[in-house]
């Protein structure tokens, strides 16, 4: 009997170690990781300059409080400011802390303006984390479901829709903050039509209303859409991003960057984190940087993304079922016409490693470091697999009523 609580649906397989883009059982078997920690190894797998770094730095010292000056926190904010334009760091250890630390600096900036009960628009199918304030303002009723009374002052509209947003700037309202995702990950990787029109109006209508752009970059940051972060895109600047996932390539960290009045509104006392930013985590944060520039990781993520992406519309050109495939660098979504979490364990089976998300989207998240060889063999297996899912007859599982199963 295990005694860790029921928490996640676990595939029934362990890895022992990896190397680049494949991970190894305890067999022996070789698999190909196309979710990379869903966006977190980067870096793929025991690269040698994140493994010697950390040594080092292991060697050296893990952890030290935050009462005191902390060299490598303060390099790897350096760093992300450069790499921004933004102008202060807050550390933590996880997106959904981020994006908590994000709604607090949200609220404080509301309150400081003499606003009682401010308020932050976030968007239909969202995702920003599970801790009671990021689940409210998750726009997944299946995720909050269970955990009212859910947490109030968010105003929910629909993602990529300039003119639901300007319908409630029109309204008397206490809106201080927008909080919104580049990318929508979890929500089956949906991308506004116009990306650089659709933030360029948010912007526009934060600075006309004083509000806040806050956008959750934990799972589009940190090189994963071709660019640092996925706002350049669009040729403007947050007031606040939330940072985590591939920041640390495995170790946990998580980040609040914050430019301009946002970024001078925690004073001491109004947010902490014990483990945050510690010298192993910021280490560990430096070293992916700078690895990311070294071997222009960057470019290669758009440079593979894009080709997976037409890769895919190849295979799939004459198959039915097949929706939609969409990308913003490496973060790639394959829509289908059904449900299809199934195709998570077949795929493993097979030695590859995929997700299924919003029920219907195989969500795929390589290392940024796939060569153009891997990324043909992840076509060449997961378009086999899909195309055989789809030929497949429906099993349809009747209500509790009866107790058959049916196919088409």
């Amino acid at each position: 009997m295990s005694h860790l609580m029921n928490t996640y649906g676990r595939q029934p397989i362990t890895f022992t170690h990896g190397e680049g883009v494949w991970l190894y059982d305890a067999a022996g078997n070789k698999y190909l990781d196309a979710l990379s920690g869903v966006a977190v190894n980067g870096l793929g797998h025991a690269h040698p300059k994140l493994v010697k770094a950390i040594q080092n730095q292991v060697a050296k010292m893990i952890h030290v409080s935050n009462i005191y000056g902390i060299a490598e926190q303060e390099a790897l904010a350096d760093e992300l400011a450069e790499i921004s334009g933004m102008d202060k760091v807050f550390f933590c250890n996880s997106g959904c802390e981020a994006n908590e630390a994000a709604i607090k600096l949200a609220r404080l900036y509301g309150h400081n303006k003499g606003i009682e009960n401010p308020e932050i628009i976030v968007m239909e199918r969202s995702f920003h984390g599970r801790t009671m304030a990021t689940l409210s303002a998750t726009g997944n009723r299946k995720a909050q479901a269970g955990f009212e009374p859910l947490v109030s002052g968010f105003v929910r509209v629909p993602y990529d829709d300039l003119e639901a947003v300007k319908q409630v700037a029109s309204r008397k309202n206490n809106v201080v903050a927008i909080l919104v995702e580049p990318v929508q990950g979890e929500g089956g990787i949906h991308i506004p039509a116009d990306l650089a029109a659709y933030f360029k109006g948010l912007r526009q209508i934060c600075d006309d209303n004083g509000w806040l752009l806050m956008l959750d970059e934990v799972q589009s940051g940190i090189g994963r859409t071709g660019t640092w972060f996925a706002f350049q895109h669009a040729g403007i600047i947050p007031d606040v991003m939330s940072l985590a996932k591939g920041l640390g390539s495995g170790v946990p960290i998580g980040a609040c960057v914050a430019k301009g009045i946002a970024a001078e509104t925690f004073v001491p006392g109004k947010h902490g984190s014990t483990f945050g930013g510690n010298p192993l985590a910021s280490t560990a944060g430096l070293t992916t940087l700078n690895v990311i520039k070294e071997e222009k990781l960057r470019e290669n993520a758009m440079k593979m993304g894009d080709l997976i992406r037409e890769a895919f519309k190849v295979e799939f050109a004459h198959t039915k079922g097949v929706v939609v495939v969409r990308n913003a660098g490496l973060m790639i979504g394959i829509e289908l016409v059904r449900p299809c979490s199934d195709l998570v364990k077949i795929a493993l089976e097979n030695k590859l490693l995929i997700n299924v998300t919003a029920e219907k989207v195989v969500r795929l998240l390589p290392p940024l470091v796939i060569n153009e060889a891997e990324a043909k063999e992840l076509v060449i297996r997961l378009s086999g697999l899909i195309k055989q899912f789809l030929a497949a007859p429906i099993e349809i599982k009747l209500d509790a009523k009866h107790h058959e199963k049916a196919t088409w």
